[in-house]
């Protein structure tokens, strides 16, 4: 497509998020897309489709009592379209004419839907922002893969730079070590005991990181970064993981072990959700109810929680450095630092090594 030089560019700006059920019934079927996925159930093709059904069966009723007591939905939607609004008025300031798109990898609306309304608007550039700060082929890298399907569907053809991880960008870093600060200058103005901070990740089957996922390594390192920005050489902390979701040997220490240690310990805790920027029933339900309950029950003296990026300026602003840094670099796949970030060991990093 040849460009009209008398304009400047048109840039599509697609988010990628996991996406949740929009009604009780949803919930299913949200579910059993998340299962049948083949970078989340690792498993052969023919056995997945039963499988995916029997976790889904067995998942469904907890599923549903969480959204529940979110009234009755996940509200990832909603807050995913704040930050898509935010960042294309953070781009428009910056004189870019850029429009933002919403990619959910297992509700609506899902890739192919986000792929037909891209190319309606005609642009002359896209590029690919998952909302995952630290790469995992089970995130950000099965969002990827689904796009490159969609827009091959859509018929979708123009220039694209795809951003595959962002978690030790300098800006992130900034707007994350800023929000926890304030959480936990409040925690210890309230609390009688000494605070720890938790740094919760999801979790992962450990088999996966050890076929090559880089998502452990990232995740360590942006709580490095965070906590280096914080300026506390000595804070009391800890990276955990979270929402184990089959019997297999997960990443460990578990939020739950880290709480029982705390209490043990007798510190209170901050938990910090360090691999999510929206709040979603990972956090509003998991951390702010069953982990809060885990800790009372164990007797941690003091349990508190810092929020999730959503639509805070300071990230938003990151989020549009690093779509214009993104750009510099593109097309073509980049990390936030340009070239691969992560070492040689992690076969999974989509920026292959240089043979």
């Amino acid at each position: 497509m040849k460009q009209d030089v008398r304009r400047a560019p048109r840039i599509a700006v697609v988010l990628f998020n996991l996406g949740g059920p929009d009604s009780p019934e949803a919930v299913k079927p949200f579910l059993l897309n998340l299962f049948r996925d083949p970078a989340i159930l690792r498993v052969p093709f023919f056995i997945r489709p039963l499988l995916a059904q029997i976790i889904a069966r067995a998942r469904v009723k907890p599923a549903s009592e969480n959204y529940r007591l979110l009234g009755g939905k996940s509200p990832l939607l909603e807050l995913t379209q704040a930050q898509a609004d935010a960042l294309e008025a953070a781009l428009a300031a910056r004189g870019v004419d850029g429009k933002c798109f919403i990619a959910m990898r297992y509700w609506h609306p899902f890739a192919l839907e986000a792929a037909r309304a891209v190319r309606a608007w005609n642009p002359d550039e896209i590029v690919l922002l998952p909302l995952y700060p630290q790469f995992s082929t089970t995130t950000s890298g099965s969002s990827l893969d689904d796009w490159r399907d969609a827009a091959a569907r859509a018929g979708l053809a123009r220039p694209v730079t795809t951003l595959c991880c962002w978690g030790d960008d300098g800006g992130y870093v900034a707007a994350t070590a800023a929000l926890v600060r304030r959480a936990l200058d409040a925690a210890r103005a309230e609390s009688k005991a000494p605070v720890r901070v938790l740094f919760s990740a999801h979790g992962l089957p450990e088999k996966i990181v050890r076929e090559g996922d880089p998502y452990q390594f990232q995740v360590e390192s942006t709580v490095a970064r965070v906590v280096e920005a914080l300026g506390e050489p000595d804070l009391d902390h800890q990276v955990c993981y979270q929402s184990r979701a089959t019997p297999q040997k997960w990443l460990d220490p578990s939020t739950e072990e880290a709480i029982e240690r705390a209490a043990h310990d007798k510190v209170a805790v901050l938990v910090v959700p360090i691999a999510f920027v929206s709040e979603h029933s990972e956090t509003l339900v998991e951390l702010d109810v069953e982990y809060r309950e885990l800790a009372e029950k164990q007797g941690v003296p003091g349990y508190f929680r810092a929020p999730a990026q959503n639509d805070d300026p300071g990230f938003i602003a990151a989020l549009a450095d690093l779509v214009q840094a993104a750009r510099g670099m593109g097309p073509g796949l980049c990390s936030f630092a340009g070239g691969r970030f992560c070492p040689a060991n992690h076969a999974d990093c989509p920026i292959r090594v240089a043979a």
